[in-house]
């Protein structure tokens, strides 16, 4: 299997609302890791290549349908502040 290749979407800045990373991403990442001491650096990259290898396709999917709402919504108020 070859290298992830993944496209970065532009967000205004300052937005965590809509950065998929902020509000899909790190939140079970972080549940997912929270407890677990690693000795080592590589341990951590190990457990974290683990973790995405194993992420079903329906957890992108949700986080991209979920930001296009956001991003609609973003629109719609003319920039202003996007609440969940």
């Amino acid at each position: 299997m070859g290298p992830v290749q993944w496209e970065i979407l532009p967000h205004p800045a300052h937005s965590p609302d809509l950065a998929p990373s902020d509000f899909h991403l790190f939140g079970p990442l972080k549940r997912h890791l929270g407890g677990i001491a690693f000795e080592t650096e590589d341990g951590l990259i190990s457990e974290l290549r683990n973790w995405f290898d194993n992420l079903d396709v329906d957890f992108f999917r949700v986080s991209i349908n979920s930001l296009l709402s956001r991003w609609q919504k973003c629109i719609d108020l003319h920039g202003d502040y996007v609440e969940k």
